[in-house]
């Protein structure tokens, strides 16, 4: 058993295979999540309950945090019986969610005012990544608290790369997805192309995946787009929200981002057909309404 005790805050379909790899490690894990039946297994599984932010804080060594938006993770750490109010000398906390930078650099000077520090370090890799440990992880914040936190992080991951300052994380991870966005859109595209045209889009996959135009996309939602598997690895809803903070970001710096926008608008498509909580990988049922090819 390890001597550190890890603080999970949210246990949904990243943190909830996060904190299960944390325990089969070796960590005293504890958990918190917005609906405590979600943490039900993992408390099953030796976690130990805890009914606020504010508690797990004062019971753990590091606390880790990985919820949906911007607002739910200043209430984590700002809010009534939050993170901030019970932070203690040497506590490190570490944002995985993915939010605006500067929200995290003010949640870090808050932190950091109490006697703590602060990490951003937002993941890529879905669901997979989380469940078999293999997430990439891009941190923002000291390297000498990076230092302290990183045997931690190899539990849930395999890159593990400093970015710079608190919110640099964050922009890396944006970088990502605007990458996964066009990544996605090109893997749907050529699908649609491939059936349109009549060619076996199996074998097409198959025929371009170890060239050039292999990439993760190809390899792990094309087939679930031909299988019609639109369970999430990453829901619509949420790279939604992740692209609107690319976009807002861009519009501060007065930067045109034409395909990032396209694939914002494309999904927005998902979104009013109710598929807003489906995988990502639902993007090409836009593209096949759009060509009239009506797929279910």
């Amino acid at each position: 058993m390890n001597d550190l005790s890890i603080g999970i805050i949210g246990t949904g379909i990243m943190g909830e295979p996060m904190a299960r790899n944390l325990l089969r490690a070796g960590y005293r894990v504890a958990v918190h999540n917005r609906t405590k039946s979600k943490a039900d297994a993992l408390i099953t599984a030796g976690a130990r309950w805890h009914g606020s932010p504010a508690s797990l804080a004062a019971a753990c060594d590091i606390v880790i945090s990985i919820v949906s938006d911007s607002p739910d993770v200043e209430s984590v750490y700002l809010g009534n019986d939050g993170v901030v109010g019970a932070v203690h000398d040497g506590l490190i906390c570490v944002d995985m969610s993915t939010v605006a930078p500067d929200l995290e650099r003010r949640i870090a000077d808050e932190v950091r005012r109490k006697g703590g520090d602060f990490l951003d370090a937002p993941v890529s890799g879905g669901k997979t990544g989380a469940d078999a440990g293999t997430l990439a992880i891009m941190v923002g914040g000291e390297e000498s608290t990076l230092a302290k936190v990183r045997p931690v992080f190899s539990a849930i991951g395999k890159s593990i790369v400093h970015c710079g300052p608190v919110g640099h994380g964050q922009l890396a991870k944006l970088c990502n997805q605007i990458l996964c966005g066009l990544n996605l859109l090109a893997v749907s595209e050529a699908i649609v192309f491939a059936k349109r045209a009549g060619l076996d889009p199996t074998t097409m996959l198959a025929a371009v995946s170890k060239g050039a135009a292999g990439s993760w996309a190809v390899d792990n939602l094309g087939p679930r787009m031909l299988q019609r598997d639109f369970r999430p690895m990453f829901m619509v809803d949420l790279q939604q929200k992740d692209l609107r903070i690319v976009l807002s970001a861009a519009r501060d710096s007065s930067l045109p981002l034409p395909g990032t926008a396209l694939v914002n608008q494309l999904l927005a498509a998902n979104q009013a057909a109710g598929e807003g909580r489906e995988g990502t990988q639902a993007l090409v049922k836009t593209l096949e309404r759009l060509s009239g090819m009506n797929q279910s």
